[in-house]
C-alpha cells in the first residue's frame, strides 16, 4: 500500500509540473492575442480600400488584364494553405487542412489539377507524411507574420498564375525555381471571428474575385469614382499585385490571431484537466494512506487481542 501512495504522489508531482507549463503557455498566448488582433484590425482598412479601388478600376474601365481575365477552360488551380508552425493549439491546423482537402476535392471533381502551397510546419508535415507534392512552402512566422513574407508569397503565386499552364508539369515539384502555371489561385486560412470562434475559410484570389466579409453588399454601398492616370491598364498593373499581397497578408494576420486564440483555449482546457487529475490523485493517495493506517491499526489491535487471549489462557 505504501508503494501505491508513492506512485500516486509521483503522478501528482508530474501533473503539477505539466500544469505549470500549460498555464504559462496559456498566459503567453493571451498576452499575444491582443497585439495580433490589433495588427489584423489595422490591416483591414487598407485591404478593404485597396479592394474597393481595384473593384472600381475593373468595373469602370474596359481594360482586360491577365489577373482579371477568366480562362475559358481552367485546367490547373493553386491552393495556399495557411497552417501553424507549432502545435498545442487544439484542432486549429487540422480544421484548416480539412477545409483545404474539401476544396481540393471540389476542384478535382471539376477536372482541375491542384498544386499545394503551404505556410506553417504543420501543413508541411501533413503533406510530407502522406508523400504529397508541394509546389512551395514557407515556415517560421505563423504567430508573427510580416508583410515581406506576404509579398514573397504573392509574387510566387502571381508568377504561377501568369505562367503558361500548357507547359506545366503533371506533378508539382517542391520549391521549384520555375512555378507551374495555374489558372486559379485560392487561399484557405482561419478567419478570426471572436475569442471562441475561429472559422476555416476558403477564398479565391485570382482571377480577381472581390470577397470581403466586412464589406457591405454592392447594392448598399456604391463604389467611389476614380480618374485613372496615366491609364486604367497602368493602374491595374500597380494595384493588382498589391491587392494580392495585401489579401495574403490579411489572411496571415487573421490566421495568427486565430492560432493564438486556439492555443489559449487548448492550454486552458489542459490546465483545467491537470487540476482535475491533481485532485483525483490526491484523493486516491489520501484514501490509500488512510486504508494503510486503518490496516495497521487493525493489525495492532488484533495482535493485542491475541496477546491478551494468550495471557488469559496461560493463567
Amino acid at each position: 500500500m505504501a508503494t501505491s501512495v508513492r506512485e500516486l504522489r509521483a503522478r501528482t508531482k508530474s501533473v503539477s509540473s505539466m500544469k505549470k507549463i500549460t498555464r504559462a503557455m496559456e498566459l503567453i498566448a493571451a498576452s499575444r492575442i491582443i497585439k495580433a488582433q490589433q495588427r489584423a484590425q489595422a490591416a483591414a482598412p487598407y485591404a478593404r480600400e485597396l479592394t474597393r479601388a481595384v473593384s472600381a478600376v475593373a468595373t469602370f474601365s474596359n481594360v482586360e488584364h491577365a489577373l482579371t481575365t477568366e480562362p475559358e477552360e481552367p485546367k490547373r488551380a493553386a491552393i495556399l494553405i495557411v497552417t501553424s508552425d507549432r502545435g498545442l493549439a487544439g484542432s486549429y491546423s487540422s480544421s484548416v487542412l480539412k477545409e483545404a482537402e474539401r476544396l481540393a476535392e471540389k476542384l478535382r471533381s471539376e477536372g482541375k489539377v491542384v498544386d499545394s502551397y503551404i505556410t506553417g510546419r504543420k501543413g508541411v508535415a501533413y503533406f510530407t507524411f502522406r508523400r504529397r507534392p508541394v509546389a512551395a512552402s514557407w515556415t517560421g512566422f505563423s504567430d508573427q507574420p510580416s508583410y515581406d513574407v506576404a509579398r514573397e508569397i504573392g509574387e510566387r503565386l502571381i508568377g504561377a498564375f501568369l505562367a503558361d499552364t500548357d507547359e506545366a508539369p503533371s506533378e508539382s515539384v517542391g520549391d521549384a525555381e520555375e512555378p507551374a502555371g495555374v489558372d486559379e489561385v485560392h487561399v484557405v486560412y482561419t478567419r478570426f471571428r471572436s475569442m471562441l470562434v475561429q472559422e476555416p475559410t476558403a477564398v479565391r484570389l485570382l482571377p480577381l474575385e472581390v470577397v470581403e466579409g466586412t464589406e457591405k453588399p454592392a447594392e448598399e454601398e456604391a463604389l467611389p469614382l476614380y480618374e485613372f492616370e496615366p491609364g486604367a491598364s497602368e493602374v491595374l498593373d500597380e494595384l493588382l499585385p498589391r491587392y494580392v499581397q495585401s489579401r495574403i497578408f490579411f489572411a496571415l494576420l487573421q490566421a495568427s490571431a486565430s492560432e493564438l486564440a486556439a492555443r489559449q483555449r487548448a492550454m486552458k482546457a489542459a490546465t483545467d484537466n491537470a487540476e482535475e487529475l491533481i485532485k483525483k490523485y490526491t484523493r486516491m493517495a489520501n484514501q490509500a494512506r488512510q486504508a494503510g493506517i486503518t490496516q495497521e491499526i487493525s493489525e495492532i489491535v488484533g495482535g493485542v487481542n491475541a496477546l491478551a487471549d494468550a495471557t488469559a489462557g496461560s493463567e
